[in-house]
């Protein structure tokens, strides 16, 4: 089933027989958008007032019009449109020359069922894909949106998000599977509901997490199952895919899916098709497929953990969400939307913050991003009691994480390199700790508290260390 969001293929051939078997074969390989034309003098006004055609199979040899002038009008006036050549004739000159005229593909009759509809297929990917393409130029030279309103959900001013809103736009109406990939809380699944949004899909939009499913549980979660399956499968149940049709089924966490897992996912996203539990018939899809992962899905696929053509399937429209460190810009925003959204869940008074607060928001790295922001906010809202938050709930989680971090130190060469550059020289700790100290302050814009946190000591340990330096010889001894 692949109707939605596929342009039309245009059938032309004199023979109205092999216009009707051609098209009953590929609507019931799910491709349902057919037209035909057995008139070759009507194809070029065909394609002028219909826009929506995206594949052409052509006959070579027919009256009035022959296929070969059709083949070298079409690709001048339409070169976009990929043309496959199906015809009678298996001569290698006439096929060599068909290519050399830009022929996508040259086929000959009768042609085997199978490989005329992978050869659709295959040629729907590519004009797909040159669309793509080609809109994609269009959005980033004219840096707009064409469908604003519909990001509103997601809070942030990031020319890097911006730039993500613009691709989405491109890929939204497309059928092919779509990979997210981004830290934890980066907001996966709010881009996986955008899309869906903008794509004109009337059906649901269905999300799972399919992290710790086995392959029993992934399937029967999946696909369904037949009465008696299994034992306790006592009546017919269907699974989400179908539940998804005509819409999109989002799939959080693919990184940690089982190898038997992956081969049925890469089945349903390759044949659009799959087997519920306890049957040996194939079911129809059109569900709009996108996965999501943290991992690195590319590290797994080289360690062997990620099938290879899995990933390449799922690759064709890839989109990375940076983490919250790389936009701090989105600070403010996020930081104002999430006190307006506890305020009102809590049912308290817009509470004012401190501007020392975002000093020491954009110090933290946030493991957690957006989602670790928005937990910060809430507590912080919550436990407020005189119309102003306090930094104490967002320090303590700050402190906390940075205890509880791994070393990132770098490896024992870089490392030295490191100092010789900064020092000219191999320093004392003294150096070192007056230099951490000012790096702290710097980065901290003058904030004591937050320079402390940073150093990891309480505020009055560093104002000792403060005075220490001041009143040193040069500030160089204690």
């Amino acid at each position: 089933m692949m109707s939605r969001g596929y342009p039309t293929v245009l059938l032309v051939d004199d023979e109205p027989q092999m216009l009707v078997s051609s098209s009953i074969v590929l609507k019931s390989a799910g491709i349902e958008r057919v037209e035909t034309i057995d008139d070759s003098t009507r194809v070029m006004s065909h394609l002028a007032s219909h826009h929506d055609v995206g594949i052409i199979v052509l006959d070579l040899f027919m009256p009035h019009v022959s296929g070969k002038t059709l083949l070298v009008d079409i690709t001048r006036e339409y070169p976009h449109i990929p043309i496959i050549v199906m015809t009678a004739a298996n001569e290698i000159d006439t096929a060599v020359e068909c290519m050399k005229k830009g022929a996508f593909d040259y086929l000959v009759k009768p042609v085997e069922k199978n490989r005329f509809v992978q050869t659709i297929k295959r040629a729907l990917e590519v004009y797909s894909l040159r669309e793509e393409v080609s809109s994609l130029k269009r959005h980033l030279l004219g840096d707009r949106l064409d469908r604003e309103e519909a990001f509103k959900t997601i809070v942030t001013c990031s020319k890097k998000m911006k730039a993500v809103f613009q691709y989405i736009e491109v890929i939204a109406p497309s059928d092919q599977p779509v990979l997210i990939t981004g830290e934890t809380g980066v907001g996966k699944e709010l881009i996986a509901r955008v899309i869906h949004d903008i794509s004109g899909r009337q059906g649901e939009f269905v999300g799972v997490n399919v992290a710790g499913l086995d392959d029993t549980m992934f399937s029967d979660t999946m696909f369904g199952h037949k009465k008696g399956a299994y034992s306790g499968a006592e009546t017919f149940r269907d699974g989400l895919i179908a539940r998804a049709e005509n819409g999109t089924l989002f799939l959080d966490e693919i990184g940690d899916l089982s190898e038997m897992s992956q081969i049925k996912l890469l089945r349903l996203v390759q044949e659009r098709e799959y087997y519920p539990l306890g049957s040996d018939v194939p079911k129809k899809t059109n569900a709009r497929i996108i996965c999501a992962t943290n991992h690195n899905i590319h590290g797994s696929m080289t360690a062997g953990k990620f099938r290879k053509d899995l990933y390449y399937r799922l690759y064709v429209h890839h989109i990375h969400i940076p983490p919250l460190r790389e936009r701090p810009e989105d600070i403010p925003l996020l930081l104002n939307h999430f006190i307006k959204k506890a305020s009102k869940a809590l049912k308290k008074k817009l509470p004012f913050y401190p501007p020392e607060l975002l000093t020491l928001l954009r110090t933290y790295h946030f493991p957690g991003n957006v989602r670790e922001l928005q937990t910060m906010v809430f507590d912080a809202v919550a436990r407020e009691r005189r119309g102003t938050l306090s930094l104490e709930p967002f320090d303590e989680i700050i402190k906390k994480e940075r205890l509880q971090a791994p070393s990132s130190l770098p490896p024992q060469p870089d490392g030295l390199e490191a100092l010789q550059c900064i020092f000219g020289h191999f320093p004392t700790l003294k150096e070192i700790e007056k230099y951490l100290i000012s790096q702290a302050l710097k980065f901290s814009r003058g904030n004591q508290r937050i320079a402390a946190s940073l150093l990891g000591i309480s505020r009055q340990a560093l104002n000792k260390r403060l005075k220490k330096i001041r009143h040193s010889p040069s500030g160089q001894d204690y």
